[in-house]
């Protein structure tokens, strides 16, 4: 067997770890045996100190056996224990022995213990406070303080469901702000441009997708409203999304036109607020971003519209040049004439809204002009009215072939019999900027005011003849008309001879007479008043043309423009003379604007007894010639007006067919 070669033999110890689970696919998992400390842990708990050893427990049980039971202890023992062996002691001085043995231990322990305190090495004692016992108390006094224990307990398991119930109405709260958020959103995007950059939404106010060339970014952003608290009740106009706008685009703005007149004819015509809004007040229902985004929007037109007329200002060329200062425009349409047009600008501070609230006069406001700005300013379907012709034309019209020609219309870049010719091409090129018509409607406005002051003035200043103005409902921006009848009371059916149309433009009003005269008027007032007095002076000598033809009186003669008599610094006289029906009476009359009026009366030669005999005309038929004239003191003669006179003195000199 030496030679035989050793074998190696691997002893194994048999698998004795316990299985902790079967998985369905049969994969057994194992608990993991215990380490060498785990082991003595486990062994040591099953230890059981209270016992004693054997020897002990027998001559315990020995000594045991010979006390007598008195009070039935052994027997419950038995009964609760089990059945115990009894084993008679081995001797009589065993139990003397034990307990001697008992004492000695405990002796030596307590020697060592001592030895231990005294040297202070291992261990030091401290004295123990004793806790006095608590006073006996009284069963009332129990049962009240496990009263409170219990509803102590109780209250805690409240609050904490009261808690759980606060997280769980929080949680649903933010949920639902936050589903707010979104649909609030939803209802901006299709109001107004937006875009998200990053983690931020942002918004445009700007007029760049309708063709603006204003620098300003116009950009505002939108952000979640935090500023409430969920513990609180939510006000009805809260609202979970809000806005920043640019600090310059805050507050409300407009833009103020102001005519000025520093002739004593007329004083200042008044003043226009364009795009002026009233302070933002949230309407019930509506969104107050709404009210913030259309207010900064306002804003920001009226600088744009500014910016605009302050380019225009410094371009145009007049005799009397533009003057820009800071936010206001200052021109001169006229030598007398000033045209102020101003950007105002306030912030949302105290101030300014009590400066706002002030209500300005009614008789300054110029409605009429207010009108015609809008449409001057909303005249291209463009919301703004700020760009070029060619920036107009690009969004009707395809872009031209090739890239490099010029903008414009299709015609201007043809040749032949279909192209554009010069005119044509000035007229589309030369564009009138915004200014220059606003300036042409403050003319305009201007002139029409002081057409109808003049026209006033004279009706209220003159009363024979009577002068009537009936203006027209339906206006150019830049022309107006106005049909004025001058009448005589009474005899307005038969005095229709005067009827003027006065076209009242820019710089000066085209007089359009009844028989299709046309004459044009400058400006200047005074050309307007002395043109009304001569049509007047005219009137009155119509006026008696009419009634000679109405009386049965023939008409001798009849001239506008009289070459004879004194000449008049206003026009021309005009005169008439009219022969009776039987032709014995004459009458003539010269009425001039500044002279007046002037009537003679011819009588038969017969009926002037101071006319001297002549020797040529011997003959009794002649006597029936008209002798010579005779003025009349008009001014004792009965009658309200000069019509009315004219007819008593034509009845008194008519012969009496009765």
């Amino acid at each position: 067997m030496s030679g035989v070669r050793a074998v190696r033999i691997s002893i194994e110890s048999a698998c004795e770890k316990q299985v902790q689970e079967v998985g369905l696919d049969g994969t057994e998992t194992y608990l993991q045996p215990l380490s060498m400390s785990q082991n003595l842990a486990r062994l040591a708990q099953r230890i059981d100190f209270s016992q004693g050893s054997g020897s002990e427990e027998e001559e315990a049980a020995g000594t045991d056996g010979d006390a007598p039971d008195w009070g039935g202890t052994g027997a419950d023992q038995d009964d609760e224990e089990g059945l115990v062996k009894f084993q008679p002691s081995l001797w009589p001085w065993d139990s003397v022995r034990n307990n001697l043995r008992s004492a000695l231990t405990e002796m030596c322990v307590l020697y060592d213990v001592l030895s231990i305190v005294r040297d202070k090495k291992f261990m030091t004692l401290d004295p123990v406070s004793q806790d006095a016992l608590p006073p006996k108390q009284s069963p009332q006094t129990l049962q009240l303080i496990s009263k409170k224990k219990s509803l102590a307990g109780a209250a805690q398991i409240l609050l904490k469901g009261a808690e759980r119930l606060t997280k769980s109405v929080a949680e649903n709260q933010e949920n639902k702000l936050q589903r707010d958020f979104n649909s609030e959103l939803l209802r901006l995007r299709q109001h107004w441009k937006l875009r998200k950059v990053g983690d931020k939404i942002l918004g445009d106010l700007s007029y760049r997708s309708a063709g603006s060339l204003f620098p300003h970014h116009g950009t505002f952003e939108v952000i979640k409203n935090t500023d409430i608290d969920l513990d609180k009740k939510i006000p009805e106009d809260y609202c979970p999304l809000d806005v920043q706008i640019p600090s310059d685009l805050e507050g409300s703005a407009y833009i103020k036109v102001s005519i000025q007149k520093q002739a004593p004819d007329i004083g200042d015509l008044g003043t226009v607020n364009l795009f002026k809004r009233p302070l933002p007040k949230s309407k019930p229902g509506s969104p107050h971003w709404q009210t913030k985004l259309e207010a900064a929007q306002n804003v920001l037109l009226c600088k744009e519209i500014f910016a605009q007329l302050s380019r225009e200002a410094v371009q145009i060329k007049s005799q009397i040049p533009h003057i820009v200062v800071k936010n206001q425009i200052i021109s001169q349409p006229f030598p007398s004439l000033q045209l102020s047009i101003s950007l105002c600008h306030s912030s949302d501070d105290k101030k300014s809204q009590k400066c706002a609230t002030e209500k300005p006069g009614q008789e300054d406001h110029l409605y009429v002009l207010e009108h015609n700005l809008h449409l001057l300013i909303r005249e291209v379907p463009a919301p703004v009215r700020l760009c070029s012709f060619h920036k107009q034309t690009l969004s009707s019209i395809v872009m031209p072939h090739p890239a490099s020609a010029p903008f414009g219309h299709k015609r201007m870049r043809l040749s032949g019999p279909q192209a554009f010719d010069k005119n044509e091409i000035n007229s589309i090129q030369s564009t009138e900027g915004l200014l220059e018509k606003i300036i042409k409607q403050a003319k305009h406005i201007f002139l029409r005011s002081r057409t109808a002051a003049t026209i006033d003035s004279l009706a209220s200043r003159i009363e024979d003849p009577q002068i009537q103005a009936h203006w027209s409902n339906i206006s150019d921006v830049y022309e107006s008309s106005v049909k004025v009848l001058i009448t005589s009371q009474g005899y307005e059916q038969i005095c229709k001879s005067i009827q003027l149309q006065l076209n009242i433009g820019v710089e000066q009003v085209r007089v359009v007479h009844r028989d299709g005269r046309v004459i044009t008027l400058s400006h200047q007032e005074q050309e307007l008043q002395d043109f009304l007095l001569s049509q007047m002076s005219q009137h009155q000598v119509h006026a008696v043309q009419q009634l000679a033809k109405v009386m049965g009186w023939q008409v001798l003669s009849f001239s506008n423009h009289v070459g004879l008599g004194p000449i008049e610094s206003i026009g021309n006289a005009s005169a008439i003379t009219v022969a009776s029906p039987s032709g014995d009476y004459a009458i003539s009359v010269r009425n001039g604007p500044e002279s007046g009026s002037k009537i003679m009366v011819q009588f038969p030669r017969n009926q002037c007894k101071d006319l001297p005999k002549s020797d040529v005309l011997q003959d009794n038929k002649w006597n029936h010639l008209r002798g010579p004239f005779k003025e009349v003191q008009w001014n004792k003669m009965e009658g309200r007006n000069f019509v009315y006179k004219m007819e008593l003195l034509m009845s008194a000199l008519s012969p009496c067919l009765l």
